[in-house]
């Protein structure tokens, strides 16, 4: 069967195995398929790029309890894993040696982007339209793609084609998203393009583009009670224009629902999976 859409998964800080993503993509399968879509047309792709800073934190942690006693080693463990990632993401001037953690990350993104793509192309006809990407994004993975959005689309010659360049972006699924943290950086914030440029051909002739606004969302989940979990529209008037909805929503069960932990919590709440697969279901019917 032909896709027609390709979903892209991508983690946020934190200690993540390479199965992160298979317990939502499931829960989603089955919620596409009860709203009638038919959830084989999608080809989903985890991008899973804590290989790039677990091995460097793992050995910083055992040098730094080596031959000292450190109390909360579980927390400390965290705060390395979950704010390591954060500091070690993060561009630095070009005059300090370091390890581009940026380039890697990005690196790892690209070539799933492209996987994502050969599988979605794939017995297709040369000149068949580029499918649409939906981008489903947790945490620090939230910035991650922004980055990686970003940077494809002011340069779509970095590309090889349209899908690969971001410029089919037809979906944004933001949670737990600490964008906000990152925007201090910045004088003017500004987010990516959505929907992107070329979505439009990515659907069939004749679709209005009053349906194309429609079914393109970009939809921005945070549980109040998630520390690390923010709203994005509030941040500019362009980011207020570009994101449809804020959705303030609980998520964890009773010993996490109601703090912090529950940033590793909306994975499969319903209150999270429920809307996604509605939205990625209201995207399918009209490709």
């Amino acid at each position: 069967m032909a896709h027609k859409l390709g979903i892209l998964v991508i983690h946020g800080m934190g200690d993540q195995g390479s199965d992160f993503a298979e317990d939502m993509i499931e829960e989603l399968h089955d919620r596409i398929d009860d709203h009638g879509s038919d959830p084989d047309e999608i080809h989903w792709k985890p991008v899973w790029w804590a290989p790039s800073l677990s091995g460097m934190q793992d050995e910083l942690m055992r040098r730094l309890s080596l031959n000292n006693d450190l109390d909360y080693k579980q927390l400390r463990r965290f705060v390395i894993n979950a704010l390591g990632d954060a500091i070690a993401y993060q561009e630095v001037p070009p005059d300090r040696e370091r390890l581009d953690v940026y380039k890697d990350i990005h690196d790892r993104v690209a070539i799933a982007v492209k996987d994502a793509r050969d599988h979605v192309h794939e017995n297709l006809p040369a000149d068949a339209k580029e499918r649409p990407l939906v981008v489903i994004a947790h945490s620090l993975g939230c910035h991650i793609m922004s980055n990686f959005i970003w940077d494809r689309q002011k340069d779509p010659a970095s590309a090889d084609n349209p899908f690969e360049g971001m410029q089919t972006l037809a979906g944004m699924v933001t949670f737990g998203c600490n964008i906000p943290l990152w925007s201090l950086a910045y004088t003017k914030l500004v987010p990516i393009e959505f929907p992107s440029g070329q979505v439009n051909q990515s659907f069939p002739d004749g679709t209005t583009q009053e349906t194309i606004d429609q079914v393109c969302q970009w939809l921005n989940f945070y549980d109040p009670d998630d520390i690390l979990g923010y709203p994005l529209k509030p941040l500019s008037p362009e980011y207020s224009d570009a994101v449809d909805e804020d959705l303030s929503i609980n998520v964890g069960g009773l010993f996490s629902s109601w703090n912090p932990v529950s940033h590793n919590k909306y994975w499969t709440d319903n209150s999270f999976t429920k809307p996604v697969s509605k939205m990625i279901h209201e995207l399918l019917e009209e490709l």
